[in-house]
């Protein structure tokens, strides 16, 4: 018995050490009124939760909200206001390697948007 578990702690070790990192400097490419735009993420995750700000798209810097990381799984929320008015933007997403596969769904002055796919890859500067 003692034997499994700690064979069992071992594993859980090794499964928490090579988890993917989210922290750190994403970008990725996304459609703007004035054509392509350069979106920047600062991602920093300390344990399961994750903060940061997302630049680029509409306005300055905003923070993220509600982020959580759990294995390679990552998600977060958006807050812009536009022209008086708030909308949300989620983001869900899967890490590997220095590549962020993101699905952002949310709304804006139209109402719902369509979902849209993106991949952030990992910043070296």
């Amino acid at each position: 018995m003692k034997i499994r578990l700690a064979l069992l702690s071992c594993v859980l070790a090794a499964v928490v050490a090579f988890a993917a990192d989210a922290t750190g400097k994403w970008t990725f490419e996304q459609q703007g009124r004035n054509g392509t735009q350069t979106v920047t993420l600062t991602l920093k995750a300390d344990g399961d939760n994750l903060t940061g700000n997302i630049s680029g798209g509409r306005g300055g810097p905003v923070d993220i909200s509600d982020g959580k990381v759990s294995g390679d799984t990552v998600s977060f929320s958006v807050v812009r206001e536009i022209q008086g008015n708030k909308f949300t933007s989620k983001y869900n997403g899967k890490l590997s390697g220095d590549e962020l596969k993101l699905t952002i769904e949310g709304e804006g002055p139209q109402g719902k948007m369509p979902a849209r796919e993106v991949t952030a890859k990992r910043a070296t500067t």
